[in-house]
């Protein structure tokens, strides 16, 4: 499915900046949904003078009226005169009586959406449409009539350019309250008017065992956080409705998390929503993630240090072993091993499981540096393309692959010699393709060799990665290395 940007886009007739305004508005769709119990959904005009559909939100407690997603879809024609008419006037346009949508009784609302910069008065960039299913009315409790009331105060925020607010920081939506979660509305004084019954969970949980209705949310939570807790510095903006901030508060052992939607009516403050959710398990399952990603981290970090010590062992081993052929196994075994120190190295600097191959290869190419300077031997790398980012599972062995693979093009395909190794990686959504070329020597006799060096490629290529090596070159025609690896096998 297209995305808000690509359809936007794809009529041309918007800005970034309207771009960005839509992409703030469709953030608050599901709190619009939820609060109007209605499907919301966003029309921008196409090039013809039509509107499509860009985003489309389903109320989570109440009945949808479509089955089908709308996204993409042209206005139908029993909704375009509206649609036009709110967009044209600059006004919200009710429909004046009922509209039917497949045998089903429906009340439509067009609200035009004005993007402002500043004190202009902006412009409008789309329309916002309600549609409420008639066959589902009952007599409206308190909570939904409050809930309603807050949708049309925010609509005409929307109208008037006020709604979204740009200056509000963006947030993660992964535990964001939820008008369901629990909803306070405030005065313009910031005294409680309206909680609904979730909310007033959410705070006794914390402590409070009274009602939070006439009451000053902020004496509230001030009362409720003990004074030796330090306090989100936004706790006050938020829990007065000043600023469209969200927060954390915690008592007894409880998290709340409160956002703030401050209304207004032509630019004055006129009162506030205030969202909370009860995140206690949440935060608790954040702070475990935490944890175990530090132990993860000072695991890789104590692992690379053991195999730098084992490398440490290996050279001095190496430097006094009388025995060529001793000090030269000693040797590539040495660079093995700090081949997958690099990888261990850079999973010890983050959080995540992957890792920036790119980073990791200029790393062990610093390592055959070690070999290319070697008397007698002037090589030169040089690296096309990029590997991208891989699971730590895949880049371990790969890295050790090609540590051999490059290594082996110095010191054997350039022995004693001037020349120039190529690595080339290209990467599709398929297929992980590098190949290594030397200007040296050749195979001899245009056979690969079966070393332990060779067998160790070929197990990790073709054992680990499930992907296939290639040598090809003749005597004194340089050797080209081909490796590929199926991408199907790697989740990132």
């Amino acid at each position: 499915m297209s995305t808000l940007s690509d359809l936007v886009h794809a009529q041309g007739l918007l800005t970034d900046a309207d771009v960005e305004w839509l992409h703030r508005l469709a953030g608050d769709g599901q709190l619009l949904a939820d609060l109007a119990s209605a499907d919301m959904v966003i029309w921008i005009e196409t090039s013809d003078g039509s509107f499509v559909a860009v985003t489309h939100s389903r109320p989570s407690g109440a009945a949808t009226l479509f089955y089908r997603d709308l996204v993409g879809e042209k206005v139908r024609p029993q909704w375009r005169t509206q649609v036009q008419a709110a967009f044209e006037s600059s006004a919200i346009v009710d429909s004046s009586s009922p509209d039917w949508f497949e045998e089903t009784p429906t009340r439509v609302r067009a609200v035009p959406i004005r993007r402002r910069e500043g004190k202009d008065e902006g412009q409008i960039i789309g329309v916002l449409t309600r549609h409420t299913n008639l066959g589902e009315v009952r007599m409206p409790s308190r909570q939904q009539i409050s809930f309603d009331e807050c949708a049309n105060d925010l609509f005409h925020m929307i109208a008037s350019g006020e709604f979204p607010d740009l200056s509000a920081p963006t947030a993660p939506r992964r535990g964001a309250p939820r008008a369901s979660d629990g909803l306070i509305r405030l005065d313009v004084d910031g005294i409680t008017t309206f909680a609904s019954p979730n909310a007033l969970s959410a705070f006794n949980r914390m402590g409070f065992d009274d009602e939070l209705e006439g009451e000053a949310l902020a004496e509230v939570t001030t009362r409720l956080v003990p004074p030796s807790r330090q306090v989100d510095e936004s706790l006050p903006v938020v829990v007065t409705g000043r600023a469209p901030w969200r927060t954390d508060m915690e008592a007894r052992g409880v998290t709340v998390s409160l956002r703030a939607i401050p209304l207004k009516d032509h630019g004055n403050r006129i009162g506030a929503i205030v969202l909370c959710r009860d995140v206690s398990e949440l935060r608790h399952q954040e702070q475990e993630l935490i944890t175990k990603d530090a132990t993860i981290r000072e695991i890789h970090h104590r692992v690379k240090n053991n195999l730098q010590t084992v490398a440490s062992l290996l050279r001095i081993q190496a430097r006094r072993t009388h025995s060529d052929e001793a000090r030269e196994a000693l040797t590539q075994a040495m660079r093995r091993v700090e081949s997958i120190a690099v990888v261990h190295d850079t999973l010890a600097s983050g959080l995540s499981q992957t890792v920036d191959f790119d980073e990791v290869f200029d790393r062990v190419l610093k390592l055959v540096a070690e070999v290319a300077s070697a008397p007698n031997t002037r090589a030169r790398t040089q690296l096309e393309g990029r590997f991208g980012v891989l699971p730590s599972e895949y880049a371990t062995p790969l890295a050790l692959a090609l540590t051999e693979v490059v290594t082996n093009a110095v010191e054997h395909g350039l022995a004693g010699q001037e020349g120039i190794v190529r690595i080339e990686a290209s990467r599709t959504s398929e297929l992980l393709r590098v190949t290594v070329a030397d200007t040296g020597h050749g195979l001899p006799e245009g056979r690969v060799g079966q070393g332990l060096g060779t067998q160790i490629v070929r197990t990790l290529i073709q054992g680990e990665l499930s992907g296939s090596i290639e040598w090809k070159g003749a005597e004194g025609e340089g050797t080209q290395v081909i490796i590929e690896i199926p991408m199907r096998w790697i989740s990132v």
